[in-house]
């Protein structure tokens, strides 16, 4: 039995992770994915599942922090009919307190996770504001909805994209095109392997408390061992939902950050950065979030 054809797909940052399994997830649903990848060296582990299971997917040359290399693989995508489905999943990470953060790191999480994005909007939107179709996937984070200690420029980046995409649903609502927010947790993939130089850790640092409990925080998200496939099968779940909602959290540590949150005032969250004991602030955080640290 064949695959009813839903229409084009583009997804961002496909070589690895999120990417790559929403790469297969539409596909396999019935969409004409392009994937794009920054580096195509990369690209060998997706085209051989796609030849293996006859999927219909394109990897396309896109390196979404360049105006002229999204120009051009949005030209390719084109040549093959209107874009129904972006995904924009690019992104770049980073562990450091911000007094200890270089500014180009900074702006280099910026270029690639909301400009970026905005890039990839933008290329996309005009026809399907014309054609009165479409959806924007955005792949924020929990940290798009906490702000984050310790990784300042990366969360900040996510706030900023959730705003986006709020504010865009906004926009783009009477054209009925679509914006989905998906947020998840800490997630098996190798963002973290590609983080390294801007992760530091000094056990002399002032901040060695903060550094070492947000290493906590992710300890227990790799526990949980949340893998790719399921934020990719939420994406398809959020841009076919007879329903629509905006925000999407994807595993329990990010429903117990999106809720508890919520639930507590901000200078609860903020005092959580006092000189606590192991023992006072585990508590307090398995109390806010559910999230047991070890």
């Amino acid at each position: 039995m064949e695959t009813e054809e839903l229409g084009i797909a583009v997804v961002t940052g496909a070589s690895t992770g999120i990417g790559f399994a929403s790469a297969l997830e539409l596909a396999r649903r019935g969409y004409k994915v392009f994937a794009g990848m920054r580096n195509t060296s990369k690209a060998e582990p997706l085209t051989k599942v796609a030849e293996l299971e006859g999927l219909g997917i394109t990897v396309v040359p896109m390196d979404v922090t360049s105006a002229v290399s999204t120009d051009a693989a949005f030209t390719i995508v084109r040549q093959s009919g209107p874009i129904d489905v972006l995904v924009n999943n690019a992104g770049i990470g980073g562990a450091t307190p911000l007094e200890l953060t270089p500014e180009h790191e900074h702006r280099a999480i910026f270029e690639t996770n909301y400009f970026g994005a905005v890039r990839c909007i933008q290329a996309v939107l005009p026809q399907m504001r014309e054609r009165r179709s479409g959806t924007i996937v955005n792949v924020t984070s929990m940290e798009g909805l906490v702000a984050m200690p310790n990784q300042i420029p990366y969360s900040a980046t996510k706030w900023a994209l959730e705003c986006l995409g709020e504010a865009l649903a906004h926009e783009v609502f009477r054209f009925n095109i679509r914006v989905v927010n998906i947020e998840p947790g800490v997630i098996m993939t190798r963002i973290f392997d590609n983080s390294t130089e801007a992760t530091r850790y000094d056990k002399q640092s002032p901040y060695q408390p903060i550094m070492r409990r947000n290493g906590k925080m992710f300890k227990a998200g790799f526990d949980a061992n949340v893998q790719p496939k399921r934020v990719a099968e939420t994406i398809v779940t959020a841009i076919h939902a007879p329903d629509y909602r905006l925000r999407w959290p994807v595993g329990e540590d990010a429903e117990g950050m999106f809720n508890g949150r919520r639930a507590i005032d901000d200078e609860d969250w903020i005092e959580m950065g006092a000189d606590l004991s192991d023992e006072d602030y585990n508590r307090r955080y398995e109390e806010y979030f559910g999230i047991r640290l070890s």
